[in-house]
């Protein structure tokens, strides 16, 4: 079996008056419920890629954590249709600054939610137990 793909990933959050937020956007072809994601970066730290990842794909700035608060598998539809197995480093990326002119920001929905309602909204099982334990 050949090794997973890494991706990095950005757990966006924020304080809410119900309690912490995290962020969502919808993936472009299938328009999944997901984090902000992608690969690896040369010259940049998996932590900084996922920071650089977020503001690219969510309009979000803030404060990433160097080290990673979890991770997940799943499997990604590559342009060419090749299915590929990626296992995705996530960073905890506390929001301060969200924009709404950003790189992606015709091509995405975002969505701020509870942990407990991002959960039920992906689809990816290891990423909705990373919102289950928070």
């Amino acid at each position: 079996m050949r090794p997973s793909f890494i991706q990095v990933a950005a757990m966006c959050l924020r304080p809410g008056a119900a309690g912490p937020e995290v962020l969502l956007i919808q993936t472009l072809t299938r328009k999944l419920w997901m984090i902000p994601k992608g690969w690896p970066m040369k010259g940049l730290t998996l932590a900084e890629a996922a920071a650089q990842e977020a503001w690219e794909e969510a309009g979000v700035r803030g404060q990433i954590c160097s080290e990673p608060f979890g991770s997940f598998n799943y499997t990604k539809i590559k342009n060419s249709g090749l299915p590929v197995q990626c296992r995705a480093q996530v960073f905890r990326l506390d929001v301060t600054e969200t924009h709404d002119t950003y790189p992606e920001a015709a091509k995405r929905t975002r969505r701020w939610v509870s942990p407990a309602e991002a959960a039920r909204m992906v689809k990816t099982p290891g990423l909705a137990r990373l919102f289950q334990d928070m």
